[in-house]
Order: C-alpha cells, then sequence, then structure tokens
C-alpha cells in the first residue's frame, strides 16, 4: 500500500492554498513495458471541505512518479479538515486529510 499523501493547507485573504505530494510508482504504459511490471497509475483524485468537493481531476499516466498537485479555492475557514482521495488503475483508493491553517 502507498505512504499517506502528504497535505499541507492555508488560508490567507480568504483562499485557500493546497500543496499535496501523492507517494505513487506511476508506471505508465512504455515505463511499466521496460521494467516488466504492470501498469498502474492515478486516474481521478478528489479534494473535499466539508463534505463539499473543492477540487475534482481526471489524469492520465502523463504525470510523474511521486505527484505534486498545487490549487486553490474560496469557502474554508481555518480548522477545517480538507481530505484528499485518489484512485489508481488498479482500483486501489487512498485517502488522506489535514486541518486548513
Amino acid at each position: 500500500m502507498a505512504k499517506k499523501t502528504r497535505i499541507k493547507a492555508k488560508l490567507k485573504k480568504g483562499i485557500v492554498t493546497v500543496k499535496a505530494l501523492a507517494s505513487h510508482a506511476m508506471l505508465s504504459y512504455q515505463e511499466a513495458e521496460k521494467a516488466k511490471k504492470e501498469v498502474n497509475f492515478i486516474t481521478y483524485l478528489v479534494a473535499k471541505v466539508n463534505d463539499k468537493i473543492v477540487y475534482e481531476v481526471s489524469t492520465s499516466q502523463f504525470l510523474s512518479k511521486n505527484p505534486y498537485m498545487k490549487f486553490q479555492f474560496r469557502g474554508a475557514e481555518k480548522g477545517d479538515k480538507i481530505e484528499i482521495t485518489w484512485t489508481d488503475l488498479k482500483g486501489e483508493t487512498q485517502t488522506s486529510s489535514a486541518k486548513i491553517k
């Protein structure tokens, strides 16, 4: 199982900036063929605050190993919990959370 996603979320002037580092091998079709391993990469990522989706993305094999994501949104307060969940090609899901500072 992959390590948890590292999340930093800061509120400044009403805008929350989130930086997240997912721990994943992200093996594309070419890389997997060369390494003689199974293809696997993150295909879907969603971020929620108070059960409200604030960021949602479908991805492909274009992301690098251990992908870093940065996004911003409005409508949250300090102390709210942000929860990031991603799903990979094998169907494995990983969820991590952090408090907004």
